[in-house]
């Protein structure tokens, strides 16, 4: 899947709850804006989506390329190519939380001594995944 702005948005509303649904079970993310609960299955039909999403990233922000990047950058694909915005990113971080391929190196109480006051993010070495 292409890392888009639409294909991010289009993935994560998969990945909701419909109204009435129990959500006891969520999965949690916690990006920058704040939490998200995601269905556990859903965002496992979902996965495959999320890493060949998060592939698309440039190599500094992959735990083994450079460790982790500053969400600032995180709208620019490995190609150079803007994505999206600030607010996709986030959406996209979130997604990757969720499945356990995104962390912030540092606690969020340190993020305001970063530049624009927001985290770097390290995405998880990501085996090679048909998308």
């Amino acid at each position: 899947m292409k890392l888009t702005s639409d294909n991010v948005q289009k993935t994560l509303f998969a990945c909701l709850y419909e109204q009435g649904e129990d959500t006891s079970n969520h999965v949690k993310a916690q990006g920058v804006r704040g939490p998200i609960g995601f269905h556990p299955e859903r965002l496992a039909v979902q996965k495959e989506n999320i890493i060949a999403m998060l592939k698309q990233l440039p190599k500094e922000f992959m735990k083994s390329g450079g460790g982790g990047y500053t969400f600032l950058n995180g709208c620019i694909d490995s190609e150079g190519e803007q994505w999206g915005d600030q607010s996709s990113v986030d959406e996209l971080i979130c997604l990757g939380v969720a499945i356990g391929k995104v962390s912030f190196p540092m606690p969020r109480e340190m993020w305001s001594a970063l530049p624009g006051g927001v985290p770097y993010f390290t995405v998880d070495d990501i085996e090679e995944v048909n998308a």
